[in-house]
């Protein structure tokens, strides 16, 4: 056995049935879930909770959080929605017209993290319009719906990787 006989079975770019793909797949949600605007999930909490130096913390992070997003999507945002949207095509004619996995793997990696991000834009643009009233219920609204996009985006990519690794011959 050569060295590339060995490069290629250990680093396998079968990626729907490859243990590593779905470790990475679990920490990027459970990542995403957790910080919040950049912020932890139980600093949230312990504001919600009534906590004053958490709220008074909470505050200052979402304000620093909102601006840094707001002024990232204001200086690139075209720059990013047209690197993302050349990105996600490619990536998207490569995995499903030519039949690639390892790019229908990153796709279903990536296109929910542009989506939250997305949403992260969204909820700094709307906290600092209202003065960040509300804060913690609106981070938690914020959590609740990247959670919901995660059940569905890790359905949809569980469905797909099935269906790949069933219909796939193992005799080639």
């Amino acid at each position: 056995m050569d060295f590339l006989d060995l490069v290629t079975q250990v680093i396998d770019l079968r990626s729907f049935s490859n243990l590593w793909y779905w470790m990475v797949l679990a920490i990027l949600w459970s990542t995403l879930s957790h910080w919040v605007l950049g912020i932890p999930h139980d600093m949230i909490q312990r504001a919600r909770r009534g906590d004053e130096e958490s709220l008074h913390d909470l505050r200052i992070l979402a304000e620093i959080h909102s601006r840094r997003v707001r002024k990232l999507a204001d200086l690139s945002g075209i720059l990013m929605v047209a690197a993302s949207a050349f990105v996600l095509s490619a990536l998207a004619v490569l995995g499903w017209v030519y039949g690639i996995e390892f790019c229908q793997a990153i796709l279903l990696l990536i296109l929910p993290l542009l989506l939250v991000t997305a949403l992260s834009i969204h909820t700094a643009h709307s906290l600092i319009e209202t003065g960040f009233e509300n804060l913690p219920n609106r981070l938690r609204q914020h959590r609740l719906m990247v959670q919901g996009m995660g059940v569905i985006f890790i359905f949809l990519t569980a469905f797909w990787g099935m269906y790949v690794n069933l219909s796939v011959s193992r005799l080639y």
